[in-house]
């Protein structure tokens, strides 16, 4: 029985479209042998634990998990107490994306502030950041960023670096979402350890399904004592895999050689290709209305497409719109995207 559906074959919709890697399936592969210790007392989770702590120093500890909103969840749980709130950009992935999962399951205020660009700053934070001891108000008691960011923009080291000791003066701590933490670092040439534990980030959300893995995140813990309570509460959170050898085998696959930036650096590649060839047929003119709405630093495309031109394309390649910014798209590059794919996709919009 055939069991294909009518999806486009071709999709810019999300790197989460993409099938997993065929080495982290590899990986997979390799860890079904035999029987070995369940909830992470197998080793394949020992070698990811030593592994955490070469990429981000000798105080990380590596707790792998199944989804990135668990991550985030679960990591600022952990973080905060009962009566704390996250400042956050207005457009960050635990505001708009999760369903409200933060508040709901993780019982915390957020307070998003409008960032320009995606990125908040420490003026931006500024805003939220006042009411301690109030006890009418939320306490701010962590700060959340995402790198890279929900348009597309990257954080550089210093600029993470000023959030952090914002944060660190005010007692606050620093999450960061790392869903493509790998597209941002392959994108501004730094480790990943540069761009969280050096910058002085206290919590990491470290992503794989959307840099090819198949249902496997971790949280990191980068400074002692942030985050008490984090194997209880991944527990409660539904996160703690039983067979997590299969999990920590994935971010094996990705983290310790260099599969991750191989492949961030492609999607990266392709992105640009992509800005590229629609940056040329707006300069012609060839699609009234077309520009591109953001800086393109890592995977992803904003663009402005008449509406007419957007319904005829997405018949034939899937790529997501922007419910607040009617006539913005997002047109989202993956691991496994081919140059030839880009080049039907410009074909496609330069047809109109």
């Amino acid at each position: 029985m055939n069991n294909s559906t009518s999806a486009p074959t071709i999709s810019f919709a999300s790197d989460n479209w993409a099938g997993a890697h065929p080495e982290v399936l590899e990986a997979i592969a390799a860890a079904n042998a035999g029987h070995a210790p369940a909830y992470g007392g197998d080793p394949w989770t020992a070698r990811f634990q030593r592994l955490a702590r070469t990429l981000f120093g000798d105080d990380a500890e590596a707790f792998p998990v199944l989804s990135g909103t668990g991550a985030n969840v679960l990591a600022l749980q952990a973080a905060l107490p009962r009566w704390g709130a996250v400042i956050c950009a207005g457009t960050a992935h635990i505001h708009t994306d999760e369903t409200g999962a933060p508040e709901k399951t993780g019982g915390l205020k957020l307070l998003p502030v409008e960032a320009p660009g995606g990125k908040l700053t420490p003026e931006l934070v500024a805003r939220e950041a006042w009411g301690w001891g109030n006890e009418h108000r939320a306490e701010p008691l962590a700060v959340s960023i995402t790198q890279s960011t929900e348009l597309g923009t990257c954080y550089t080291p210093d600029e993470i670096r000023a959030l952090a000791d914002q944060a660190h003066e005010h007692g606050m701590v620093l999450h960061l979402d790392g869903s493509r933490l790998g597209n941002a670092a392959a994108s501004l040439g730094v480790s990943l350890g540069e761009l969280t534990s050096g910058a002085g980030v206290d919590l990491l959300s470290l992503g794989g399904t959307k840099n090819g893995l198949l249902g496997a995140e971790a949280v990191v813990v980068l400074r002692p004592g942030s985050a008490p309570g984090l194997p209880y509460l991944r527990k409660m959170n539904l996160q703690l895999a039983s067979k997590m050898r299969f999990v920590s085998a994935q971010l094996l696959a990705l983290y310790e050689g260099d599969l991750w930036v191989r492949s961030a650096s492609h999607a990266n590649a392709m992105a640009a290709r992509l800005a590229t060839g629609l940056e040329e047929l707006a300069t012609a003119g060839a699609v009234p209305g077309l520009r591109i709405a953001h800086p393109v630093e890592v995977n992803s495309v904003f663009a402005t497409l008449p509406a007419d031109v957007a319904d005829r394309v997405r018949s034939r390649f899937a790529f997501g719109a922007r419910p607040t910014d009617p006539g913005l798209y997002r047109l989202m590059c993956a691991f496994d995207t081919q140059p030839e794919h880009v080049d039907a996709l410009l074909a496609a919009i330069a047809e109109g």
